[in-house]
């Protein structure tokens, strides 16, 4: 995507917390990466969860994948790249790449979620507000 408003990253310290015995940081853990870096994408657009949430609007994940590379490792300061894959509709779908500090990508993902109004709890289209940012 040409548009840098579709494309986000964010550095993070992995905690100990993160890791297993060995100090690598645990598979799982990943997810919650990504999710900090779509959080981030989100509010660099002045857009929060929490205020999309307060006017019934929620984003379950419905699909997620992960490729492993290579590990990260207690203490590592990694890059969560996150961008954008198309315009949403009724979902939205992210790229996700982290990096460590040499450069190396340790891991590539992808999530789809969708737009969902919590009252009706029914799928809904993605809030008009976000697609005019997206499209500036």
């Amino acid at each position: 995507m040409s548009n840098p408003l579709y494309y986000h990253e964010i550095e993070l310290r992995v905690r100990y917390a993160e890791t297993d015995q060995m100090g690598i940081v645990y598979y799982g853990n990943y997810a919650q990466y990504f999710e900090v870096g779509r959080v981030e994408w989100l509010r660099n657009f002045g857009i929060s969860y929490k205020s999309m949430e307060e006017e019934g609007l929620m984003l379950p994940v419905i699909s997620l994948s992960v490729k492993y590379k290579k590990p990260a490792h207690y203490d590592d300061l990694i890059k969560v790249k996150t961008q954008l894959v198309k315009l949403p509709s009724a979902s939205i779908e992210f790229n996700y790449e982290i990096t460590n500090e040499s450069g190396e990508i340790l891991t590539h993902g992808n999530t789809e979620l969708v737009f969902m109004d919590v009252n009706r709890k029914r799928p809904t289209k993605c809030p008009k507000y976000l697609l005019d940012k997206l499209r500036n």
